[in-house]
């Protein structure tokens, strides 16, 4: 069987608050690391049926991980 080859790396900077979140949704759901946990959240964020477009002048700064108001233009995909 031919090994799994992942060659990119994406660092990204989270807050208490989201590491918890992520470390109760990795051990919730038995994953074994922090980024299984976060490509299982990728692959269920990419696979939803609606989506969330940027504001106009977002800045990378207004999003977050469990922030009850985002930066975002409510779209839904047709």
């Amino acid at each position: 069987m031919a090994a799994l080859v992942r060659p990119e790396r994406l660092q990204i900077m989270l807050s208490e608050e989201e590491l918890r979140a992520l470390e109760d949704f990795r051990f919730e759901n038995r994953m074994p690391s922090r980024a299984a946990a976060v490509r299982e959240l990728l692959r269920r964020g990419l696979s939803a049926g609606g989506f969330l477009k940027a504001a106009d002048g977002a800045k990378s700064q207004d999003f977050g991980v469990i922030d009850d108001n985002p930066q975002y233009d409510s779209q839904e995909e047709a």
